[in-house]
């Protein structure tokens, strides 16, 4: 039976997606839990901008929505493969990264049937009533043109946030972005345009990460030889490739998850500083297929008209007449300055976690900061609340608006599953998923770590397979 609006849920979901879309997977089977999700947006899309043909998602497959929490749920990628006939061909394939676009695909088939998603529907506001001991969630109901059509307002003991990132722009680009009919995109509506970016003279791709790259490389391939006239420039000290060591990727564990956790506040902000190549560098494989258009390119005799530096920030940017755009630069460890001139620029300078204030107004009087302002965020990803919440049973979890107290793993696919694990059995006061206690061969603090030894190394007896063995 479908609660009134005067009976609480147990949880709502704000935000869809992969994240959220995680939970509300492993969720679904839970038929105790009362849950429902609101997402603005009329359906699923996972960064369509960035579903460049051929791009593929720096994860294996194996770190989709549920598998690494539970491999037998309906909601994996191999069941979507089953249900679209397509597991033999993904199987003789061989591919362990599959593309962006077959993701979202993925993605897509599991939001079209989970009942408790609700697109189409913006959330407002969010309050504490003190009096009923829940969370009010206040929300606006969108017609097919995301016009208002409706309010409403659900009650709920839990919440658990997934808003996502919002694109970034630098300072000095701002005006640029914000201008009708200049040339300067940020590389989240890429695809969108595309089309028009390969009319003009010269492009100037700007930021030195994975997005950056596939879209210079795109581009390139898109130009004709000679006549490039591209431009690629970022902060970084080198286009650098990605960490994907195999010790290095167990940054992006569970164990390296607690371990960050429960480090000083001044400790985990100096690592997120140095620990930028685990997750902002270039993928070996786009770097290789760059390098190799540039040298097929060459093979006539001639350079591509092309210019890769790295080590450059924008300083200040402008408009010249109505169509072109004149950026300001400065080369970092020369400490020198130039202006380029160019028809059209891609921003691919990333994204940023959205400001939970926006939405958590009403709570400020209950929210706990840490020294810089930033909410705190307990073991268990529950924002830290005043007791008066908490102490009713009331609690709002977070996803991705984490890496602060929870490192480079907050934003990782890959610890999605783990992480709604998580709050799933923290929610519930049981253990739906059971987790593994160790995911690690690294041991990142000092702690003693007792060996792990089977109760029976071997059978007491052994059957011969053969008369005579």
């Amino acid at each position: 039976m479908s609660p009134t609006p005067e009976t609480p849920r147990d949880l709502v979901g704000i935000g869809i997606g992969p994240f959220n879309l995680s939970f509300a997977a492993l969720a679904h089977p839970l038929g105790e839990l009362d849950t429902v999700f609101y997402d603005q947006r009329p359906a699923f899309d996972w960064h369509p901008g960035l579903l460049i043909d051929g791009t593929t998602v720096q994860v294996p497959f194996l770190a989709d929505l549920v598998t690494l929490a539970d491999p037998t749920s309906p909601w994996s990628f191999l069941n979507y493969l089953r249900a679209r006939d397509r597991l033999f061909p993904f199987y003789f394939a061989e591919h362990f990264h599959i593309q962006r676009a077959e993701y979202d695909a993925y993605c897509r088939w599991v939001s079209q049937n989970l009942p408790a998603l609700h697109f189409g529907h913006q959330v407002d506001a969010v309050r504490f009533n003190p009096e009923r001991d829940v969370f009010e969630v206040d929300f606006t109901q969108l017609d097919a043109d995301g016009e208002a059509e409706a309010l409403g307002r659900t009650l709920t003991r839990n919440i658990v946030l997934g808003i996502g990132t919002e694109p970034y722009v630098p300072d000095p680009l701002k005006p640029l972005v914000d201008a009708p009919g200049v040339p300067v995109h940020h590389a989240a509506d890429y695809l969108d345009h595309r089309a028009e970016l390969l009319t003009a003279g010269h492009i100037t791709v700007v930021g030195s990460g994975q997005s950056g790259a596939e879209i210079f490389l795109d581009l390139l391939r898109a130009r004709p030889a000679g006549r490039e006239r591209l431009t690629w420039i970022g902060r970084t000290e080198a286009f650098a490739p990605m960490e994907y060591s195999k010790l290095g990727l167990e940054h992006f564990t569970p164990d390296y998850t607690r371990y960050f956790h429960a480090l000083a506040e001044p400790v985990r902000d100096r690592l997120a500083t140095t620990q930028w190549q685990l997750h902002k560098g270039i993928g070996a494989d786009t770097l290789a297929a760059i390098h190799d258009e540039l040298y097929r390119r060459t093979l006539h005799g001639g350079w591509p008209d092309t210019v890769l530096t790295p080590g450059v920030r924008v300083r200040t940017a402008g408009r010249i007449a109505n169509t072109r755009v004149e950026l300001h630069l400065e080369h970092l460890e020369q400490n020198t300055r130039d202006r380029l001139t160019t028809d059209a620029v891609v921003l691919a300078t990333g994204y940023r976690e959205r400001p939970l204030d926006r939405l958590l107004t009403g709570l400020d009087p209950y929210l706990r900061r840490d020294s810089r302002d930033r909410p705190r965020v307990d073991a268990q990803f529950r924002l830290d609340l005043d007791p008066a919440v908490t102490g009713a049973g009331c609690h709002i979890h977070v996803q991705n608006a984490e890496r602060h107290t929870h490192g480079v793993g907050a934003p990782d696919l890959g610890l999605a599953a783990w992480r709604s694990a998580t709050i799933l059995n923290s929610l519930t006061g049981t253990e739906p998923y059971p987790l593994p206690a160790r995911t690690a061969f690294t041991s990142f603090g000092l702690e003693t770590r007792q060996p792990q030894i089977p109760s029976a190394r071997r059978p007491k007896t052994l059957t011969p397979l053969l008369d005579g063995i």
